[in-house]
């Protein structure tokens, strides 16, 4: 499929523009220049980011017809398509939405695509890398945008635009925490490349001279150096003396620091430190509640950004008043099959929910009869449970109720 069927007019690129087709390296306080790729180096980030983006892209999206207060799926809308299956020849719907998180987390003009429209419907959604896709906003304080792909002006109805909070990346927000992060992940490597063991000093009773230090000094580097040589019994010459250096206490803290580094990363991502591997404060109790608190604060703004920039895009503006995206928050509970048939039943039992719908929530068949709302807990609102004074049980037929009848009488009169 053609994506592009004109010729592109390039114009020239902002600072920030260039800056992030080189990766958006920044220096900080620490030292360490922190792109979006240096970042993803560190392991909290990436889980982070991977958590995010991809169970974003893991939930079920749909396109429902709203009438009122109700909603119907609607399958074999062209956008449905897209977003559940393939979004173009070599994207899927599943990729394109990960990407979309991805870059927004990372990125601060945000995720960025481009809705390709066909005789008056969305054809395929094409995902550029970063650069191609410039966003500009209004000068005069309005904040409305304008875009270009190539250079190329192109109509805002038809760009997929993903934006983070404050109009930054939570990476960028976060640049300094990642930064002591990387220089963590540097001391340790060199802490452990030289034997796991804090540094220390040669004392030797008479001068040794120049040439002396230097082939004393690989001597020992040689012997003693690297991970293979921890814990070889050195031997000195002359006179000389080994004294080790006492540990400070950053060196003593050190693991407390990394951690405390994790913990400033989640918060970064308006996550529990829980979903990026800190287990120091978990238990059975506070478990769940902190992946409540992560689908509800951190997940559900990105959702409901994910809907909004979908339906500007995919829809013309007659049509987003009757339809829109959806992603299906209920596939977070399928794990918990357990928690998900007590709600059912309770639901089903208060007559909220009748027993097919409840079947529905696990993807089963209706049955016959299953669309009455009554209690499976007590036997009078059972169906064909113990009728009401004038009522007839369902699924009894007139003979049998005139032979009961007849059969009440006859035991009526016997008794008397």
């Amino acid at each position: 499929m053609r994506i592009w069927p004109f010729k592109s007019e390039r114009k020239a690129l902002t600072d920030e523009e260039i800056l992030d087709m080189l990766g958006g390296s920044v220096g900080t306080s620490s030292g360490i220049a922190v792109s979006a790729d240096t970042a993803l180096r560190v392991p909290a980030v990436a889980a982070a980011v991977r958590t995010i983006s991809e169970a974003a892209a893991c939930l079920d999206v749909k396109v429902v017809e709203i009438d009122g207060r109700t909603e119907t799926e609607v399958p074999d809308h062209p956008a449905a398509a897209l977003l559940k299956h393939d979004a173009n020849d070599w994207t899927s719907g599943f990729e394109l939405i990960r990407q979309l998180v991805v870059d927004a987390l990372t990125r601060d003009q945000g995720g960025l695509a481009w809705a390709n429209w066909i005789n008056g419907e969305p054809a395929e959604i094409i995902r550029y890398r970063p650069g191609i896709i410039a966003a500009e906003y209004d000068k005069d304080g309005t904040g409305e945008p304008s875009y270009r792909i190539n250079g190329r002006p192109t109509p805002s109805q038809q760009i997929i635009h993903l934006k983070s909070t404050f109009e930054k990346s939570p990476l960028t927000l976060c640049r300094e925490a990642i930064g002591v992060a990387l220089v963590m992940e540097k001391h340790a490597g060199r802490l452990f490349g030289r034997g796991a063991r804090p540094g220390g000093v040669i004392e030797t009773a008479k001068s040794v001279g120049d040439d002396g230090v230097v082939k004393m000094l690989k001597g020992w580097k040689a012997a003693h150096d690297g991970a293979d040589n921890a814990g070889r019994t050195a031997v000195l010459w002359d006179g000389a003396q080994w004294k080790q250096m006492t540990l400070t206490s950053v060196d003593a803290q050190f693991q407390q620091l990394r951690l405390f580094q994790l913990q400033e990363i989640a918060r970064a991502f308006n996550m529990p430190a829980s979903m990026l591997g800190d287990l120091s404060r978990a238990t059975w109790s506070n478990s769940a509640e902190m992946q409540r608190q992560f689908l509800m604060l951190c997940l559900e703004p990105w959702l409901k950004a994910l809907e909004s920039a979908f339906r500007r895009a995919l829809f013309s503006k007659e049509d987003r008043k009757r339809f829109a995206v959806r992603f299906d928050r209920d596939d977070f509970t399928n794990v918990d099959l357990t928690a998900r048939a007590t709600a059912i039943n309770s639901l089903v039992a208060s007559r909220v929910l009748n027993p097919n719908e409840g079947r529905a929530w696990l993807d089963m068949p209706p049955y016959e009869g299953g669309n009455e709302f009554a209690n499976p807990n007590t036997g009078a609102s059972q169906p064909g449970g113990v009728p009401k004074p004038g009522e007839t049980p369902s699924g009894t037929d007139a003979a049998t109720i005139d032979e009961l009848r007849a059969e009440i009488e006859r035991l009526k009169n016997g008794s008397e």
